[in-house]
C-alpha cells in the first residue's frame, strides 16, 4: 500500500467495542504495542473489522504530539507511546522528529521549531508520543 501518512503500523484487530455512534477498535501491531481508532460503525462494518481481523493503522506525522513528562500526568488520550528521539531534521519552520519504540518499531512526529526547542528534542531524549483515537485510520487488504 502506498500512501502519504508516515507512520503505518500492521497488525490484527484484537477487540471492537461499540458506542452509539462510533466503534473503538483495538490493534495488536508489530513490536508489541497496541493503538486504539474511533471510528464510526459503517466503517467498522465496511472493512469488516471483528477480532483477528489484518488491519494496518495509519498516523499522519502532523497528527502525532510529543510530551517529555507524560509519566506525571494521566492523560485521556488513548494512545500513549514512551521512547527514544533517535532523530531530528529541522525545516524552516517545523522539524521531524523519529522517536524509537520499544519492539523496533518507531512513529515519527511534525512539530514546529519552537517545539522542538522548549521540549529540548535531540538523539537520546526520552519522551511520548500521543494520538488521538480519532485521528488513527484504518485501513485492510482487498
Amino acid at each position: 500500500m502506498e500512501t502519504s501518512a508516515r507512520n503505518v503500523f500492521h497488525g490484527k484487530v484484537v477487540a471492537v467495542r461499540s458506542g452509539a455512534v462510533n466503534d473503538e477498535v483495538e490493534l495488536s501491531v508489530e513490536g508489541g504495542q497496541s493503538i486504539v481508532a474511533s471510528i464510526t460503525q459503517t466503517s467498522t462494518k465496511k472493512l469488516g473489522l471483528k477480532p483477528g481481523v489484518e488491519a494496518m493503522a495509519l498516523i499522519k506525522a502532523s497528527f502525532v504530539l510529543l510530551m517529555n513528562d507524560a509519566e506525571d500526568y494521566l492523560l485521556s488520550t488513548r494512545n500513549q507511546f514512551s521512547g527514544t528521539v533517535s532523530r531530528v531534521t529541522p525545516g524552516a519552520v517545523n522539524a521531524e522528529v523519529l522517536v524509537d519504540l520499544p519492539g523496533g518499531t518507531g512513529i515519527t512526529a511534525i512539530v514546529t521549531m519552537g517545539s522542538v526547542d522548549k521540549l529540548q528534542l535531540a538523539p537520546g531524549k526520552k519522551v511520548t508520543a500521543i494520538v488521538k483515537a480519532m485521528h488513527v485510520i484504518l485501513a485492510v487488504p482487498r
